[in-house]
């Protein structure tokens, strides 16, 4: 599948990145991708030839001109970061490879102490309404092992 760049394709591919890291793509890191995909509007099947993109064997895209212009806030962004929070949390934990994942995609949509501590207290109230103390406690957890930095 021939990549179109664009911004969501940016932020997926240096989420991507990260996620292979270790060369091991696990369920709940796909999980995350696949809600992040989702998020960013991203076309069916994408996956695979971003992961060409990061492996080397496919040129990606994106110009350094696109990425400098691409990086940093936009409308929806907080809503897309707290959905890929709300796919970390679905499994038992919140691995280190997980977690950076979410930092690198903070970091790239420019999300603020304030806007991620927003993002916070909105997913911890829908987990208090949803009366998922494991999430809660998984979520704690995970602010405080990884605090906003």
């Amino acid at each position: 599948m021939a990549l179109q760049s664009s911004r969501g394709l940016y932020l997926f591919l240096r989420t991507l990145e990260v996620a292979v890291d270790d060369d091991v793509i696990t369920e709940d890191e796909m999980a995350i991708l696949n809600i992040l995909s989702r998020c960013l509007d991203l076309p069916d099947g994408v996956i695979g030839s971003c992961w060409a993109v990061v492996r080397g064997s496919m040129a990606s895209p994106i110009t350094s001109e696109q990425e400098a212009s691409w990086s940093g806030k936009r409308l929806g962004d907080a809503t897309c970061y707290q959905s890929a929070i709300i796919a970390a949390l679905d499994d038992e934990v919140i691995t280190e490879e997980e977690m950076a994942m979410l930092d690198c995609l903070r970091k790239a949509m420019g999300i603020q102490t304030n806007e991620h501590a927003m993002v916070a207290e909105a997913v911890l109230h829908m987990i208090n309404n949803a009366g998922e103390e494991r999430h809660r406690d998984r979520f704690e957890a995970y602010l405080t092992s990884h605090p906003y930095r």
